[in-house]
């Protein structure tokens, strides 16, 4: 045998003397092969490094795959890391194993990553859906019994199980916990694209609060961001305004890291802040901070059952499970609101120390 390629089942049978057919009946438990030929299989087997398709067998044999595709948006973000490892923990106790790709939010992506998981013939397909992606192409395969489960965000055009947070309560009791401290003027730090669910519902849940305390909503108070960087860019200009916030909400983790990064900068510790998800070191920042604490691994566990349970024969209707979040009390939301004078001195402090930036005239 050539040592650049994989050994196959036929050298595994010339190893041992027997067929091809002998081979498999052995490996695949079916069919009757003596105790000293199953023994001498194994051992060619485990010299040989011979590892058998299982892909190929199931399609053959018209059975589906011992695997689950999973569908993220990013692998890079430690949130869908943390549901990823979560869904893998629990499948792995039924002997599945778990294929993960990202569809970088973009819906053709996503098709392409969902046609090659069902070309495998996974046994269940998670998907966390992109903006824009219509999945009434996945309503055949539905019907035909494949377990199929929505995560973080319900899909379009197609009814089956979601397993999302409940992303509108969090964001208006992270907001509710600002005002409580006295702020009037909040500001919102969402991600893009403004169509997607997580952000809509925690703007909702922004809106909620403002309108539960009486308080106006501002547009001027609501930006928007793609990543870190534009999360700091989207902090300065609030913190630039007329009339700025005294405190600000964080639509998700990355626009958290921005606007720490930003206050950080600037030597701002009188600008409360709630981020909704929790962040890595969260609690070695000063002030440390405050978040609306998503259940990752909750969110990936009920993934799992529910999906699970539509393998094992569940056949009620689809369903909406939310995920209770917390707030997690660490100091950057408790900051007070400044008094009124106090505020009008702030503001009058942040515009004089712009201008001054942009003449050149500040170090």
């Amino acid at each position: 045998m050539a040592a650049n390629r994989r050994p196959t089942m036929a050298d595994v049978a010339r190893e041992v003397g027997v067929s091809a057919k002998t081979v498999s009946r052995v490996l695949n438990e079916d069919g009757y092969a003596s105790a000293e030929t199953r023994e001498q299989v194994l051992a060619a087997v485990a010299k040989l490094g011979f590892q058998p398709n299982l892909m190929a067998r199931n399609i053959r044999v018209g059975g589906p795959d011992t695997t689950i595709g999973l569908v993220i948006p990013d692998l890079a973000n430690p949130f869908f890391g943390a549901v990823a490892r979560a869904i893998e923990d629990a499948v792995g106790e039924r002997g599945l194993t778990l294929l993960m790709g990202s569809s970088a939010d973009d819906p053709d992506r996503e098709r392409a990553l969902t046609d090659k998981f069902l070309a495998r013939r996974v046994s269940i397909l998670i998907v966390v859906p992109s903006v824009g992606a219509d999945h009434s192409h996945l309503k055949s395969h539905r019907s035909a019994g494949l377990p199929i489960v929505f995560l973080d965000r319900p899909g379009v055009g197609l009814p089956t199980d979601s397993i999302v947070s409940s992303n509108r309560a969090g964001a208006k009791d992270g907001v509710a916990h600002l005002i409580a401290h006295g702020h009037r003027r909040v500001g919102f730090v969402g991600d893009l694209p403004v169509k997607l669910y997580t952000r809509r519902e925690r703007l909702a849940g922004y809106r909620a609060a403002l309108q539960g305390a009486g308080i106006p909503h501002d547009r001027s108070l609501v930006a928007n961001a793609h990543d870190q960087r534009g999360a700091e860019a989207a902090t300065a200009q609030l913190l630039e305004l007329a009339d700025p916030p005294t405190a600000l909400f964080a639509g998700n983790n990355i626009m958290a890291l921005g606007i720490v990064a930003e206050l950080a900068r600037g030597k701002r510790k009188d600008v409360a802040v709630v981020a909704f998800d929790d962040i890595s070191l969260a609690e070695a920042l000063e002030p440390a901070l405050t978040v609306v604490a998503q259940d990752p691994e909750e969110l990936g566990r009920s993934a799992a059952a529910t999906a699970l349970a539509r393998l094992d024969g569940d056949r009620s209707r689809a369903r909406t499970i939310r995920v209770p979040t917390r707030l997690i009390v660490r100091g950057s939301g408790e900051q007070p609101a400044p008094k009124p004078q106090a505020a009008r001195r702030c503001r009058t402090t942040g515009r004089d120390h712009a201008q001054m930036a942009s003449a050149g005239r500040v170090p």
